[in-house]
């Protein structure tokens, strides 16, 4: 039974929302900092799913604990499916998000509401210390919007908007995105996932 598990990132706006959905398990769950594994890790897979579990797999063999990594991005229809995994690194790594929004609305100038679409995804990967791999894939969909609004969440959530609701994901309160997000979805079927495992407790 494993009464701790690492996130492999470094993302402290990431860990607060892993940290909400994950508390009613009892166990601690750290960061990469938090459990001195300072690692650069290069994502080079060719998917969400591959990247995870680059990233896990590389935390776990530093650390010989229970590892979970994800690798999210946003997949705009319009532009086939770009930024998708490069959603980190696009336009560079140091350009800001408030940058790279104003970019993608660019792109998207003229273009209507009804092939605005887009969704986020997130894979979740788990690697074990024994060498056992699990995966899951949770998805948000929605639309690009034509302004930046909200000032909750961070990154894309300005521009994404939920047509259901309204508004951006960015307007929505942490409680409320964690609920309907790509990664609050994927956590929760990893979280399920390692409970019918047996392993967490």
């Amino acid at each position: 039974m494993n009464r701790k598990l690492i996130f492999a990132t470094g993302n402290e706006d990431k860990m607060q929302e892993i940290r909400e959905i994950m508390e009613d398990l009892g166990i601690e769950v750290l960061s990469m900092r938090e459990a001195g594994a300072y690692l650069d890790v290069e994502e080079n897979g060719e998917s969400f799913e591959e990247n995870a579990l680059i990233k896990a797999r590389a935390i776990c063999e530093k650390t010989g604990e229970l590892t979970l990594a994800d690798d999210s991005g946003l997949e705009v229809d319009h532009l086939d499916k770009e930024p998708g995994i490069y959603s980190a690194r696009y336009l560079g790594r140091d350009t800001s998000y408030r940058e790279k929004n104003a970019d993608l609305i660019r792109r998207l100038s003229g273009v209507p509401d009804e092939k605005r679409t887009a969704r986020f995804v997130c894979a979740v990967a788990a690697v074990f210390p024994d060498g056992r791999e699990e995966i899951v894939r949770g998805t948000m969909e929605g639309r690009i919007g034509y302004e930046e609004a909200g000032a909750h969440g961070f990154g894309y959530d300005p521009i994404f908007f939920l047509p259901e609701y309204g508004c951006t994901s960015a307007e929505l309160l942490p409680e409320e995105k964690n609920r309907i997000s790509h990664r609050g979805k994927a956590l929760r079927l990893m979280k399920e996932k390692l409970l019918s495992l047996g392993v967490l407790g």
